[in-house]
């Protein structure tokens, strides 16, 4: 949709708002580029029966990070089937609100650079089952020839800062040195734009007074000094906010990677240690059970509350006592404290000895014949997980700097709303998984001989510089340069996890981008050592079956074998395998790159982070590897 008049220009994934298109991006169309705008502007009532998402943990954990409980809710990307086949219907209506941005267009045909409310510029888009052929034309262009009138696309720079805020680049004030046009009140620009490296080749002209200005003398290091201050602008909000921005503005082309980075929560659906599969499903519906009356209510709200269907298989008396527990039971604020970290409830449950009922959100199975003998040195337990349900919640977004998913104070995180928000967007999917627990007394063995070489020392400065150079003046209680220090074994576990997705990938089908892992790693205190690799994306190709498969006997044991031995070389050898963050370097790897380990930023769940494969394989010094012996 495209602002109030509800013109459908294009469709996504709901996924996609989770990491590439959400609140404050920009999203290249095919003829123009557009903004996706706050939640005030988001309209769940044009839909009908739409549910929220049930997660109680994820919600919980939301409301901490964001200190806000007015939230509420989990809800779901607006949407209604039918859009293409009636494309004039009430289907056609219903999306997620955005603008046209930048708010500067540039005509195709004669150069003329002016701003989209100036009058300029018109919009069709008069065939609607082609909602991408939509565009912006110059609707008198002096260079007009037969046929439709030339198109006009978007001007090619904008301006963001570290604070996230995003606006248009002055394009009248910069020709004009900071003043005016003293031939015209309101100039009429010209951008020639001969493309060329970094846009050095695009000049901004002023027809009415000659003035000319190139833009190459506010691009990189040396022209971020004659950029203007940032105006505090949150154009995906609509206003300004209030007060001096203290962060660092930039110049950015429309396009750039860095313009938007989500900020992410998600959780999977696990049952709570020792609670039954109605307590859980209580749990997750609370929102539309608690306000129940009694027992005797139940058989006629079983016909009109949705939420109920799941509950076919206990009786009335059943699942009042289920609600009467949960009532009983500890209050929000409790909740909250009680899931400081969304991965304890999963360590807990993959771990465990005895495994929880099937469910149709989580299904694990472990094969009775244990870890096969040949990998009896590497693996101490592994399960097959034929059922996962993920929820992932965005709860803000920064600009120019991905955030760290262990510290969200360390970057600067933009608002999704002008006010309190009372819910986030949110996105569930399903699929499947392998749960890899490494033995911990392998682990153990192998910190004792890591933690004070040089390597390790390395790494460990390395963070500390990437934490000084990130931070943003938001944490509470003082900066600490080491805080959150994930510790030398999630190198090793992080490091054989993307040795394994990668293997998969390679060897049986799926893409890298359609898995996910999560790593479970601690201290020795509270020791942890698992991997989970599991499909979550929103088709059916992360619920074939294909991936489970992987954890029997004969398929584990070539595809770590293979993943093991594959990451003895890589072709950037010997640059990658002597690869360290030394002074003044402050990025988090060691010996990895695209060859050999990185995979796609949806993939990884630390930005391909904190990854060397010389703790793992004997890549140039054994004494520093986890398995100095391959299988």
């Amino acid at each position: 949709m495209a602002g109030k008049h509800f013109r459908r220009v294009g469709s996504v994934r709901p996924s996609h708002l989770m990491f590439t298109t959400g609140v404050g991006a920009i999203v290249d169309l095919p003829n123009f580029s557009v903004l996706v705008r706050g939640l005030d502007d988001w309209n769940h009532n044009v839909v009908p029966d739409w549910e929220p998402i049930a997660e109680p943990r994820l919600l919980a954990a939301v409301r901490n990070l964001l200190r806000e409980k007015s939230v509420k809710e989990l809800r779901p990307a607006p949407w209604m089937d039918g859009a293409d086949q009636q494309p004039n219907g009430p289907a056609a209506k219903v999306g997620v609100p955005i603008t046209p941005f930048p708010g500067w267009l540039r005509c195709t045909a004669c150069d003329e650079l002016a701003p989209v409310e100036s009058g300029v510029f018109g919009f069709e888009n008069s065939k609607a089952r082609k909602p991408h052929e939509a565009r912006f034309f110059h609707t008198v262009c002096g260079r007009k020839k037969s046929g439709r009138r030339p198109m006009a696309v978007a001007a090619r720079f904008v301006l963001a800062c570290t604070r996230g805020h995003l606006d248009d680049f002055p394009y009248a004030q910069y020709v004009h040195q900071g003043g005016g046009c003293p031939n015209a009140s309101h100039p009429k620009l010209r951008m020639d734009d001969r493309g060329g490296n970094l846009g050095a080749n695009v000049e901004i002209r002023c027809v009415p007074c000659g003035a000319r200005r190139n833009m190459k003398e506010v691009l990189g290091q040396r022209g971020a000094d004659k950029l203007p201050r940032c105006r505090s602008r949150r154009a995906h909000l609509g206003d300004f906010e209030p007060g001096e921005c203290t962060g660092v503005l930039k110049l950015l082309v429309v396009g750039a990677s860095n313009q938007w980075f989500a900020q992410t929560l998600s959780a999977l659906a696990v049952p709570r240690t020792g609670a039954s599969e109605l307590q859980t499903k209580v749990e997750q519906h609370w929102e539309a059970l608690k306000g129940m009356p009694g027992v005797d209510m139940l058989p006629y709200l079983r016909t009109v509350v949705p939420a109920l269907r799941e509950f076919e298989r206990w009786s009335d008396a059943q699942i009042w006592a289920a609600i009467e527990r949960h009532r009983d039971g500890p209050k929000s604020d409790d909740d909250e404290k009680g899931y400081p970290d969304l991965h304890t409830p999963e360590w807990e449950i993959f771990s465990a000895g005895e495994l929880p009922p099937a469910s149709a959100d989580f299904t694990l199975r472990r094969d009775p014949n244990g870890v096969p003998g040949e990998l009896k040195e590497i693996y101490a337990d592994v399960i097959q997980a034929e059922r996962l349900r993920e929820v992932r919640a965005l709860v803000g977004f920064t600009r120019l700097d991905a955030p760290d998913p262990m510290d969200p104070e360390l970057v600067w995180r933009a608002p999704l709303s002008r006010g309190t928000p009372e819910w986030v967007p949110a996105s569930e999917v399903r699929g499947e998984g392998i749960f890899l627990r490494l033995p911990e007394d392998l682990l153990v063995d192998w910190e004792r001989r890591v933690t004070d070489t040089e390597t390790m020392e390395t790494h460990r400065e390395a963070y500390g510089r990437f934490r000084e150079s990130r931070f943003s003046g938001r944490i509470r209680g003082g900066f600490d340069r080491m805080r959150h220090w994930p510790g030398e074994r999630y190198f090793a576990l992080h490091t054989l996890s993307h040795l394994l997705i990668r293997t998969i990938a390679l060897e049986c089908g799926y893409s890298s981008a359609s898995l996910s892992e999560r790593i479970y790693t601690s201290t020795p205190d509270d020791p942890r050592t698992g991997i989970l690799i599991y499909t979550a994306v929103p088709d059916a190709e992360g619920t074939l079956g294909g991936l489970v498969s992987l954890a029997e006997h004969d398929n584990l044991v070539r595809l770590t074998r293979r993943a093991l031995n594959d990451a003895m070389h890589c072709s950037s050898d010997p640059l990658c395998a002597e690869r360290l963050p030394h002074y003044p370097e402050d990025f988090l790897h060691g010996a990895a790159c695209h060859v050999c380990l990185f995979v796609s930023e949806t993939t990884c769940e630390r930005g391909n982070r904190f990854l060397d494969r010389r703790l793992v394989v004997p890549v140039g010094e054994p004494d520093l590897a986890l398995f100095p012996e391959l299988p």
